[in-house]
């Protein structure tokens, strides 16, 4: 859920709030980064999916770009969808949606909302958190595990101790000992973004989207996990590709929560597949 600023730099090609990598023709990709990273997490995506399509990557409340949430009411991921909803009306073309973690979350809030509109849908490791509450006994202890690393590290947090809050929180997804093989500029930047890490899993459990929403969406999906994923996110990953009804998991070898960072090729490249794949098949209709 958390970007570990792994080989990030500033995106430089900034408009509305999101970076556009690659502008052309075969259609838009539209990537939603995970918990306290930026739109530079798919800088190499855009590589990999080559010359013909428009990547575009909305940056979440939070960072430096977008600015904290206004606080104007309860924060949902309506709100956070919100960007990526403005982007896919105002373009006529079908849109293929990824999002890793938190931004896979926010994707599947988008396609509830735009259907139509999707032409595939590529999540990693997506933070649907509320689901846990709807499989019974299954999803007990996974929703007690993520529960009490929201409770944990909303307690730091308006406790003033960012710099907790942002440690927990990280070595958690990225495992023990992740925090301490940051930088020190990489750990400021998640100390300042620490804030809204409450926020995101507010949003998460509280989404009111239930699975017969899901079972109605009809867009060619392919969810990908780590092999050590995390109980949480890889319960929700096995029930979303039931209730999906065009859906395939694939189980990324060696990878944890953060594959899109660690084993960025691999993942990179079944999105870049995936997407392919889907606008031939539309190109031929």
């Amino acid at each position: 859920m958390v970007g570990l600023f792994l080989r990030e730099k500033r995106t430089e090609a900034v408009r509305n709030n999101a970076s556009t990598i690659r502008p052309v023709s075969c259609g838009r990709v539209i990537a939603l980064h995970c918990s306290g990273a930026s739109a530079a997490q798919w800088r190499e995506l855009g590589t990999m999916l080559g010359g013909g399509y428009e990547l575009t990557a909305p940056e979440h409340y939070g960072g430096n770009i977008t600015g904290p949430w206004t606080g104007e009411h309860v924060f949902a991921l309506a709100d956070e969808a919100e960007r990526t909803i403005d982007l896919i009306d105002g373009d006529r073309r079908p849109v293929h949606l990824v999002g890793h973690s938190y931004g896979g979350g926010v994707a599947l809030h988008v396609a509830l909302r735009r259907p139509h509109a999707i032409a595939s849908l590529t999540l990693y490791e997506p933070s649907a958190f509320h689901l846990l509450r709807e499989i019974g006994a299954a999803g007990v202890e996974p929703f007690a595990e993520i529960e009490g690393i929201a409770r944990e590290t909303g307690t730091r947090v308006t406790m003033g101790d960012y710099r907790g809050a942002a440690a927990r929180f990280v070595d958690y997804w990225g495992g023990k000992g992740a925090w301490d093989t940051l930088l020190p500029h990489q750990q400021l930047a998640l100390v300042r973004w620490a804030p809204k890490a409450p926020l995101d899993f507010a949003a998460l459990i509280e989404e009111p989207s239930g699975p017969d929403g899901y079972a109605a969406l009809h867009i060619p999906v392919l969810i990908m996990r780590g092999e050590y994923a995390p109980k949480p996110t890889r319960v929700v990953a096995e029930r979303l590709t039931a209730l999906l009804p065009d859906a395939r998991l694939v189980v990324i070898a060696g990878a944890g929560h953060m594959g899109p960072f660690t084993h960025g090729r691999e993942v990179n490249a079944l999105i870049a597949s995936h997407v392919s794949a889907v606008h031939l098949r539309i190109s031929q209709l």
